[in-house]
């Protein structure tokens, strides 16, 4: 049975959807927005994606680990979504970075679209994936997040994932 949490965060409140096999969804709430769910409240599923995404937002944890539903998708997506985790905290890559780091360099409009489709946001850092030119291109949650994760985690900024 999948359990549910609300998180508030800097940027909004989060949906935190989970099971016994692990995290299925971080999404954004834009209407709607439910009181965040009280730690003594969580369904042990969610525990741990709740306890790392609070630690992340104080800036107490930069890598999550987690466990996660088997989500569905396209191979193609799956294969976007796996490479997001490689973008370390505080770098950034192009659209055709991951293209070329998924060995399909001529899919960068599909990687995009399946950034779009992510369905970890944060956890799988798809805010990380920029323009080649460096502008900021279209987030799932919106470009103010977008530039606010990014903003959030400069300090620690260290360039691009790609030489």
């Amino acid at each position: 049975m999948q359990a549910l949490a609300h998180l508030y965060s800097p940027i909004g409140m989060l949906a935190l959807r989970a099971s016994d096999a692990g995290l299925h969804a971080v999404q954004f709430l834009d209407h709607d927005v439910p009181p965040p769910t009280a730690p003594a409240d969580l369904a042990d599923c969610l525990r741990e994606p709740y306890h790392q995404l609070n630690a992340y937002f104080h800036k107490e944890l930069i890598d999550f680990n987690l466990t996660y539903k088997s989500l569905t998708g396209t191979d193609f997506q799956r294969q976007v979504w796996a490479a997001l985790a490689g973008i370390g905290h505080g770098r950034t890559a192009s659209y055709l970075d991951v293209a070329r780091l998924i060995d399909n360099p001529k899919s960068v409009r599909a990687v995009g679209a399946a950034n779009g489709q992510n369905p970890l946001a944060i956890v799988w850092p798809c805010h990380r994936v920029i323009g080649a030119n460096g502008a900021l291109t279209g987030y799932a949650g919106g470009l103010v997040r977008k530039q606010w994760l990014l903003a959030f985690e400069q300090p620690q900024r260290q360039g691009a994932l790609f030489g």
